[in-house]
């Protein structure tokens, strides 16, 4: 069954058990995006108490465009496509677009939280200020939240444990430039529709996915688009041989260093050398940084649409000098700089915070408490939102085996602590902060339901 064809099932016995339970018998769970969803349909499966907090009025995350939080833009669309993005228990509809867009995903969302009754699980319009352990030097120790309620008043309740899913694009990375920029400068944060570029002189700094679609959206309103990048892209087309290209291959994965060598002569055939449009050839390999899934870029550089920039040097009123030696006036500069891992309500500390990012255990269980978990803090090349659900069970599964002192959570306790599982794959990810949380997906997802399944 699809989605479009599903209806609210009653409330399950699980759901009805949390009813009028005292917090402290709880799990908080902040957020209502994917990742968020997934974790309240997985504590609701196991029959775990739980309250969750959203400071939007509505489910959805980043997808839903009416959440002041949200960092979708008009024409943005999946890059992986429905199929190997879906959770597989809530399949998308077959009248869903390969590659849907904001506007889909955030109805998808929105039919996923009713058809599971997971609304009533949350309190909306709520932002959580403070997340603090009672009891610090204790691995069981239970969590204190403190929230800012409708009325903008401070409430504080002790709950059992605390899962993070709020979310990890939703704070701009903003790199500092020398010089100052007259213009205007934003952040693709900012960016909603292509009307901003209307009459501009426009140069766009970065080339992840988020800035090369940007780019597409710029060339039919902008006076002209520049798009300026330190490093070279690996550029994968959407669709190869009529089906998402996401879609494609053998059950069983190729060798990595098979895999790297095929798919880069695949993309020759289909792409051809982004170094002919001004790019600088790739100092990595293949899949050792997230490719560019936007073939359209490359045809508008080819029609002399846009045009390669390399990186700042400084600004000058509107004049931006780059590092070849050359300038050029511009209007408008938006970064396509990223987004910071943000946590603002709990110490670092409390997160194993080290350098770039949390080290926690498969991206998901802090190693100093039992039950203060991260879910959606991971990132891989495919991964999908069942990926995040896969966490999701994970940690249920151990939640639900501390509740009941099972000799298998009391083992996943000594991994938790011990040193981490590689989930690279193989793969050299370069060492950037972005790449921080990186994992290679069969890796990962392997290693997340071979620990979820031990503790069934």
């Amino acid at each position: 069954m699809r989605y479009e064809e599903h209806t609210a099932p009653a409330p399950t016995q699980a759901s009805e058990a949390a009813t009028g339970l005292p917090t402290q018998e709880m799990i908080a769970l902040i957020g209502a995006g994917p990742s968020g969803l997934a974790g309240a349909r997985n504590l609701q499966k196991l029959g775990i108490a739980f309250q969750g907090f959203e400071a939007y009025t509505d489910v959805g995350g980043l997808w839903n465009i009416a959440n002041p939080r949200s960092t979708v833009y008009e024409s943005a669309h999946l890059i992986s496509s429905k199929r190997t993005t879906e959770f597989a228990e809530f399949p998308m509809a077959d009248s869903v677009a390969d590659y849907p867009s904001h506007r889909e995903l955030c109805r998808y969302f929105a039919d996923f939280a009713d058809h599971f009754d997971l609304r009533r699980h949350f309190r909306f319009g709520v932002r959580v200020e403070r997340v603090e352990p009672v009891r610090p030097e204790d691995p069981a120790t239970p969590w204190r939240v403190t929230i800012r309620n409708k009325e903008g008043a401070l409430e504080s309740a002790e709950y059992k444990g605390v899962v993070i899913a709020n979310g990890t694009l939703a704070e701009p990375n903003l790199p500092k430039f020398e010089g100052q920029f007259a213009g205007e400068l934003l952040h693709t944060s900012q960016y909603k529709s292509a009307e901003q570029f209307k009459g501009k002189r426009v140069l766009l700094i970065g080339a992840g996915n988020s800035g090369c679609d940007i780019a597409v959206d710029a060339v039919h309103y902008a006076d002209s688009i520049d798009i300026s990048v330190r490093r070279g892209y690996y550029f994968v087309p959407k669709y190869v041989f009529g089906k998402p290209a996401d879609t494609l291959g053998g059950k069983k994965p190729l060798p990595r260093w098979l895999k790297q060598k095929v798919d880069s002569v695949i993309l020759k055939w289909f792409t051809g050398d982004p170094v002919r449009f001004g790019f600088p050839r790739p100092d990595y390999k293949m899949y050792e940084s997230h490719p560019i899934v936007n073939s359209l870029i490359l045809h508008h550089l080819g029609h002399g649409d846009i045009h390669v920039k390399p990186d700042i040097a400084r600004f000058d009123g509107h004049t931006v000098h780059f590092k070849d030696g050359s300038q050029q006036d511009y209007d408008m500069v938006l970064l396509a700089t990223g987004y910071n891992l943000h946590y603002p309500f709990i110490d670092k500390a409390h997160l194993n915070w080290e350098g770039m990012a949390p080290k926690l255990y498969m991206n998901i269980l802090a190693p100093r408490y039992q039950r203060l978990a991260v879910l959606g803090m991971v990132e891989a090349s495919g991964l999908g939102w069942q990926g995040r659900y896969e966490q999701a069970e994970l940690v249920a599964r151990y939640f639900k085996g501390l509740d009941g002192q099972t000799s298998a959570a009391q083992r996943m306790q000594t991994a938790v602590a011990g040193p981490p599982p590689d989930l690279t794959g193989g793969y050299r990810y370069l060492q950037l902060e972005r790449m921080a949380y990186y994992v290679n997906k069969d890796a990962y997802r392997n290693a997340v339901r071979a620990a979820a399944d031990s503790l069934k």
